[in-house]
């Protein structure tokens, strides 16, 4: 079983590499913002308490993300070889839930895939989608207060997974393939 964590600034490719590493390895996605999106749009109990923080411009409590996050995983598909979380864990307290949930359920984290790229890039990329989307949060203003609080509540998380010995560094400059090419070498090191 695989089960990879992909993580790095608003703009570095997340969603691109989650999609190919998926296909590639038979694994569920799991993220948390279309999880959200999901129970928000269904009415559910933790989506209508969900929307009130959002609403809000607040963060969704740990508690609730990880509850949420232990029924996709108890509900995993038996045809998969294992999951990529995309956008958990954001702090050291929910990367220790996520290592406590999977070790009851004998499993574990294979890798801590971290792609970077500089700030520079990234604000260049994300002006692009805004232009492209129309995305109301890909402006200047909006990307530097994005990318200020990912470094600072993100950069716990590597080390926290340094310190288990599973954590990888991908340079996330180059071609779609490129970078997939480098992701794919790590996650075959480490099956």
């Amino acid at each position: 079983m695989l089960n990879i964590i992909i993580c790095g600034a608003p703009g570095c490719g997340k969603g691109t590499q989650s999609n190919l590493i998926v296909e590639k390895y038979s694994l569920d996605h799991l993220s948390t913002g279309d999880l959200l999106r999901k129970e928000i749009e269904q009415k559910t109990k933790l989506g209508v308490i969900a929307e009130s923080f959002i609403s809000k411009g607040s963060f969704v409590p740990d508690e609730m993300i990880i509850d949420m996050l232990i029924q996709s995983v108890d509900n995993q598909s038996d045809k998969s070889n294992g999951i990529i979380l995309d956008g958990f864990p954001r702090t050291v307290a929910q990367a220790e839930a996520l290592e406590d949930l999977l070790g009851k359920r004998n499993k574990k984290t294979t890798i801590l895939i971290d792609l970077l790229v500089d700030n520079k890039e990234l604000i260049n990329r994300l002006l692009k989608r805004g232009e492209t989307s129309g995305r109301s949060d890909d402006n200047l203003e909006t990307i530097k207060k994005r990318l200020q609080i990912y470094q600072e509540k993100t950069t716990p998380v590597s080390d926290f997974y340094k310190n288990l010995n599973k954590y990888a560094a991908i340079d996330g400059i180059g071609t779609v393939n490129e970078i997939f090419s480098r992701i794919s070498a790590v996650i075959d090191l480490n099956r």
